[in-house]
């Protein structure tokens, strides 16, 4: 079992090194230091009863989960922003519902072939959301709807953050494959 001071002197001894891989990794300084930290964090809360030699495997597969993780997020968040932005209104002084910018007003005068278009594809995407298990449902909207956080989004759900990465990446998986399936295509 590892002394707190030889958890220190290790996550001391292994902080540049592990910013360096992280930033070779994923070319950004600030994701970077959150990915070390998280994998630090990880590291202490998790595995400080291991023996201090076994320290530096377990945190050098964590970090890597970490950063895997990170390009993970990186990829779902780009899908949706996309689909959403593309949804939400091109001025910022209310705030909407970004399946009912596609019934707007302002936006009539599309021809009726694209306005007939964006409604049946708003049907889709809502009856695909609807179809989700509750669950899915409930931590697809909150991180990427409500834009909450896996800290934040697990407290509302009362699970842990573990759990609702696992639920959003079904959710968007299976909206993914159902909208395919529709023969809606993303950006």
């Amino acid at each position: 079992m590892a002394s707190h001071a030889e958890l220190s002197d290790f996550l001391t001894a292994t902080e540049r090194r592990a910013y360096k891989h992280a930033l070779y990794a994923v070319r950004d300084e600030h994701c970077a230091l959150d990915i070390v930290q998280d994998a630090m964090l990880k590291l202490a809360e998790k595995y400080s009863d291991k023996p201090a030699a076994e320290l530096p495997m377990l945190f050098h597969r964590i970090l890597q989960n970490t950063i895997h993780d990170h390009f993970r997020r990186q990829k779902v968040r780009g899908l949706w922003t996309t689909l959403l932005s593309a949804l939400s209104p091109r001025h910022d002084d209310e705030e909407h519902d970004p399946l009912e910018t596609l019934l707007d007003e302002t936006h009539q005068h599309h021809a009726p072939e694209a306005t007939l278009e964006q409604t049946q594809t708003l049907a889709t995407i809502e009856t695909a959301i609807k179809n989700l298990p509750a669950r899915q449902r409930e931590a697809f909207l909150l991180r990427y709807w409500e834009d909450l956080d896996i800290a934040e989004t697990a407290a509302v759900m009362g699970c842990s953050e573990g759990s609702v990465k696992t639920h959003c990446s079904r959710a968007t998986h299976a909206l993914a494959e159902s909208l395919h399936a529709q023969g809606i295509t993303l950006p």
